[in-house]
């Protein structure tokens, strides 16, 4: 949630990489799109190219992702909140802030890329203020978000970030995906044990529009689950009131202390945890994101929103595998009107700040749980072929996907980076310095 997500990590996939993108290619589709053109041979550009290819299987993607989002990361920023006594006008500039350049960047990236870029806030980040923020004043903070967002920009900027992510083989990126996703799939079924009325109609209504309507087969679960929700009296969505967000205006204090305590870890978390994963979201479904556009502007942007509470913007992961998947479209050329609708939901809800938040806040936890379960079944099994469909890499891909399903967290960065480092390690050791010594 990685923003966009609930536990430790964020996603990752494998495709083709530009100059700047990630080197790697997947089973799971032949490279949709180019990172800043049109697709090839789809020449459509502009509003009406985007009206064009709009339909509501991607749209009703861009709005599930940000109902996850919502639902799930949110909480932990509002936690935060709490935790650092932010008052209520504080922690409203810090909701628009971040909803706003989410909203923002998806529609500007997805609509310049062609490609379903989906961004968010750093939900470690935010899991990390939870313990820190109270041990600074509100203008340290903003000093440290603002750093973060300069350091992000410029580690994008200049490619040392696209770099990296050339360096990881194709197996251990699907890996890393399966293994992030795994929660969400099995979230399905161990929802049934608490809400299985709710759960259970969600996995029928899935399965019944899969099989004759697969386009709109999470459109009808949702609205299934919904009526469920409501026969069994779980739904809690009350608005008593809805009142326009009001941005606050805070002068940055930097301090060493704040640097040290907010901005490194913060940095840190952001790169490693969503950022990276968010990437090999989009390889594995077989773009070519330039990691120099993608990662610059939404640092830039997290730069530009620090003053009004904006803790960072990234790349997300799980909420960008469901707008990534078949379910949005089954041509993935025009997949990026999923990014562009989760952009505009963004926008609508940020506008509002805390206010319509309420309304997500409703919904059963299990109901959600579902729907992003059945909305990453597609993505879930394209990031299990991808990491076995070269034998050589199968025991790296597997120590990667075992890695990033334990959820584990060390040093504060969640299990999808170390994911990466354990199968990066050992693809290194069963492969490359295998073959090195049986040569000399």
């Amino acid at each position: 949630m990685s923003s966009d997500t609930t536990n430790a990590g964020s996603a990752g996939e494998a495709g083709t990489a530009g100059e700047a993108g990630t080197s790697s290619t997947t089973a799971t589709a032949s490279p949709p799109t180019g990172s800043g053109v049109s697709p090839a041979g789809s020449g459509r550009t502009g509003p009406s190219g985007l009206l064009r290819d709009m339909s509501l299987s991607a749209v009703l993607a861009g709005f599930v992702a940000v109902v996850v989002s919502y639902s799930g990361p949110l909480v932990i920023v509002l936690a935060a909140a709490s935790a650092g006594h932010l008052d209520k006008a504080q922690t409203g500039s810090w909701v628009w802030a971040i909803s706003i350049g989410s909203g923002l960047t998806c529609i500007g990236l997805s609509l310049r890329t062609k490609m379903p870029v989906i961004t968010a806030w750093s939900t470690p980040g935010a899991a990390l203020l939870v313990t820190s923020l109270g041990a600074y004043s509100y203008a340290e903070a903003i000093g440290a978000f603002l750093v973060t967002g300069v350091v992000i920009t410029l580690v994008g900027l200049t490619g040392v970030f696209g770099w990296l992510m050339r360096q990881i083989p194709t197996a251990v990126v699907s890996a890393m995906l399966a293994g992030i996703l795994f929660s969400f799939g099995t979230g399905v079924f161990t929802s049934l044990k608490t809400a299985p009325w709710i759960a259970g109609a969600v996995l029928v209504a899935y399965l019944i529009g899969k099989r004759w309507l697969p386009r709109y087969a999470v459109l009808i679960a949702l609205a299934v689950g919904v009526v469920f929700s409501a026969a069994t009296s779980r739904l809690n969505i009350q608005l008593d009131h809805i009142e326009l967000a009001r941005p606050v205006l805070t002068t940055p204090q930097f301090t060493f202390a704040s640097l040290i305590g907010i901005a490194v870890p913060m940095i840190l978390a952001t790169l490693a945890s969503q950022n990276a994963p968010g990437m090999a979201v989009l390889t594995a479904s077989g773009y070519r994101p330039k990691d120099r556009l993608l990662i610059g502007s939404t640092g830039l942007v997290s730069t530009a929103l620090a003053p009004f509470g904006s803790h960072a913007i990234n790349l997300a992961a799980i909420t960008a595998a469901i707008c990534t998947g078949p379910e949005s479209h089954r041509d993935p050329k025009r997949r990026y009107v999923a990014g562009v609708a989760c952009g505009a939901f963004y926008l609508l809800i940020g506008a509002f700040g805390t206010t319509l938040v309420v309304f997500f806040a409703g919904l059963p936890k299990e109901l959600v749980a579902a729907i992003a379960g059945v909305a990453l079944f597609g993505a879930l099994a394209g990031g299990l072929t991808g990491a076995v469909t070269e034998e050589k890499d199968r025991e790296a891909a597997l120590i990667t996907f075992l890695a990033t399903a334990s959820g584990m967290t060390l040093f504060g960065i969640g299990s999808a980076f170390w994911g990466l480092v354990f199968g990066v390690v050992a693809h290194l050791v069963l492969t490359r310095w295998r073959g090195r010594s049986a040569t000399g």
